[in-house]
C-alpha cells in the first residue's frame, strides 16, 4: 500500500479484508461480518503505524464477504458500511471518500450440494437478490456443479444469467434501495450493527485481533459454529430441500459428475517448460534480485518495489523459497 501511495496507483486495492473463507469455514453472519470488519480495523491501525495517511490508504481497501440464506445476510452490507463510515470519521478522522466502505459478494459455496444438484442455482439467485438489494459493488454467482467440480462452460453461462436476468430484467432491482425502510430491515441492521460491535468487545477483552489469534479465539469460534451448523443439518431442524427433507421419489441420491474438469498432461508440461525457460534465461539475474528482497525483509523495510523488480526474473518458487530462509516457518501457538 505504501507503494501504491508513492506511485499514485488509485485503480487497484492493495489487499482484499475477506471474510468469505471464515464463512466457508462455519461461521454464522455475524461472526463474518465482526472478524472481517476487526481484521480491517487491523490493517488500518498497522497502516497508520507505518507513518501512512489515513486519506491515503483508505479509499483503496476493500472488503469481500459471503451471502447464505440466513436473514442476517440481507443488511450485511449496511451494517457493514454503517461502523467502517462511523469509526473512520469519528476516531481516525478520515475524509468521506475513505469513510465509503467497498465490498464484494459471493454467493454461499458451503450452501451449494450434491445431491439434487439443480437446485443449487435456486439458493444462488436467492443469495444474489440479497447481494443486489443490499447494493453490493460488485457479485460473484457460484455454478450449481461447484459441489462437485471445477464449474463447466455451461453452469457458468448458467451462473452468470442469474446476475444478468436480476439485473436486466427483474423490475424491483432497477429501484436502488427497493427495501429500504422496510421494519425488518431496520430491525435486522440494528440487530447485526449491535451483535457485531458485542463481538468487538469480545476481540478486544483478548488484546485485539492479534492477540486473540494467539488463543485461537478466532479458529474455536468458527469451529463451534460449523459443528452446530452441521448438527441443526443432520437432525432436519435446519431443513435442506432434497437433503434433508423433501427428498426426491429416488432418494436424492449424490450426483456423480459426468467429467472433472483437470488440466491436461500437455497443459502441465506446457507450464513445466515455461518455468524451466524462465529460470534458465535469467540466470545472471536471479540472485541478485532474491538477495535485494532479502535484505529487505531483514531490515523491516517495503519489500514490494523489490518484489516488483524480482518478478520479472524469478519464479514464485524461488521467491518463496528465498523468503522462507530469512523469514522462516510460522508455527502455531498451541
Amino acid at each position: 500500500q505504501d507503494y501504491f501511495i508513492k506511485e499514485n496507483v488509485r485503480n487497484f486495492y492493495s489487499v482484499s479484508i475477506s471474510g468469505y473463507h471464515i464463512a466457508e469455514a462455519g461461521a454464522n453472519p455475524i461472526t463474518q461480518l465482526a472478524f472481517t470488519l476487526a481484521n480491517g480495523f487491523t490493517y488500518v491501525e498497522y497502516y497508520l503505524s507505518r507513518g501512512m495517511n489515513i486519506n491515503d490508504f483508505g479509499p483503496n481497501l476493500s472488503f469481500f464477504f459471503s451471502n447464505g440464506v440466513d436473514p442476517e445476510y440481507a443488511v450485511i452490507g449496511r451494517v457493514a458500511r454503517k461502523i467502517w463510515a462511523k469509526a473512520m470519521k469519528n476516531k481516525y478522522g478520515a475524509n468521506e471518500r475513505a469513510q465509503m466502505l467497498k465490498y464484494h459478494i459471493q454467493t454461499s459455496g458451503r450452501s451449494l450440494h450434491a445431491q439434487e444438484i439443480d437446485f443449487n442455482d435456486i439458493r444462488t439467485t436467492l443469495q444474489a437478490l440479497y447481494a443486489i438489494y443490499d447494493n453490493c459493488n460488485s457479485l460473484h454467482t457460484n455454478a450449481y456443479d461447484e459441489a462437485i467440480t471445477t464449474p463447466t462452460e455451461e453452469s457458468v453461462r448458467r451462473a452468470m444469467a442469474i446476475q444478468l436476468i436480476i439485473n436486466k430484467e427483474l423490475g424491483l432491482a432497477k429501484n436502488e434501495n427497493p427495501i429500504q425502510g422496510s421494519f425488518i430491515i431496520e430491525e435486522l441492521t440494528d440487530l447485526v450493527e449491535d451483535a457485531v460491535l458485542q463481538e468487538f468487545d469480545r476481540i478486544t477483552e483478548r488484546g485485539g485481533v492479534l492477540g486473540a489469534m494467539e488463543t485461537m479465539y478466532q479458529r474455536s469460534k468458527i469451529q463451534e459454529e460449523s459443528l452446530y451448523y452441521e448438527t441443526l443439518k443432520h437432525t432436519g431442524e435446519f431443513p435442506i430441500i432434497g437433503v434433508n427433507t423433501f427428498l426426491s421419489s429416488k432418494g436424492s441420491p449424490t450426483v456423480i459428475p459426468a467429467e472433472v474438469i483437470r488440466a491436461t498432461e500437455e497443459e502441465k508440461a506446457y507450464q513445466i517448460d515455461m518455468l524451466n525457460n524462465l529460470q534458465k534465461s535469467n540466470l545472471d539475474h536471479v540472485n541478485q534480485h532474491l538477495s535485494n528482497l532479502q535484505d529487505a525483509a531483514i531490515r523491516n523495510e517495503n519489500i514490494f518495489d523489490k518484489l516488483m523488480e524480482a518478478t520479472k526474473v524469478c519464479s514464485l518458487g524461488q521467491i518463496t523459497s528465498a523468503l522462507f530462509e530469512v523469514g522462516g516457518q510460522y508455527r502455531r501457538n498451541m
